[in-house]
């Protein structure tokens, strides 16, 4: 499967789990040049358990949304200079994004554009701030990208919000119950 199709094919599944999802998910501003996002998910855990899950994508990433076909392949180096990386089968490997900030139990802040952007002359900031709240965590998640593309970015924000509200309902699924959800 191609890696645009894969994209555009899981949509309108990520579209109902968007729906059903305790996840607060929104384009917070869109121009033809970039765009911002926000997304916001309480989690029953301790900052300290959730960033812990935060940084071992392969436990709740979902499998369709990487390059290689498989989660397990994913991995999140959290310190600044480390990698979210992903090895492909063939002996191959993709950085998805640069870890610029990690601070355990509070922050995880990485450079990059990952999926159908990668190879666009595009790039972007995936922040994820923790605060304690509730007897658990408030989990907010900003990404910020902009540059270049033919046909724009404007039109890539809401694909890219229900992909990220898809992978914050997932990380919470699995954080509260063990398993990342369908």
């Amino acid at each position: 499967m191609s890696r645009s199709s894969s994209v555009s094919g899981a949509l309108a599944a990520i579209a109902a789990l968007v729906l059903a999802s305790p996840t607060y998910a929104a384009v917070v501003s869109v121009g033809p040049s970039g765009f911002e996002l926000k997304q916001t998910v309480h989690i029953a855990a301790s900052p300290d358990k959730v960033y812990a899950a935060l940084i071992q994508p392969k436990l709740w990433w979902d499998s369709g949304h990487t390059f290689s076909g498989s989660a397990a392949n994913l991995i999140i180096d959290a310190r600044a200079g480390g990698c979210f990386c992903e090895a492909l089968p063939n002996g191959g490997s993709v950085q998805h994004e640069v870890v610029v900030d990690a601070d355990p139990g509070q922050a995880l802040v990485m450079r990059g554009a990952l999926g159908p952007f990668q190879d666009r002359g595009v790039d972007g900031a995936l922040a994820f701030r923790l605060t304690p709240a509730g007897g658990g965590t408030d989990l907010v998640m900003t990404n910020d990208l902009g540059g270049y593309m033919s046909e724009g970015l404007a039109d890539w924000a809401p694909r890219a919000d229900a992909m990220l509200a898809d992978q914050m309902a997932r990380l919470k699924a699995y954080i509260e119950t063990g398993k990342p959800g369908g």
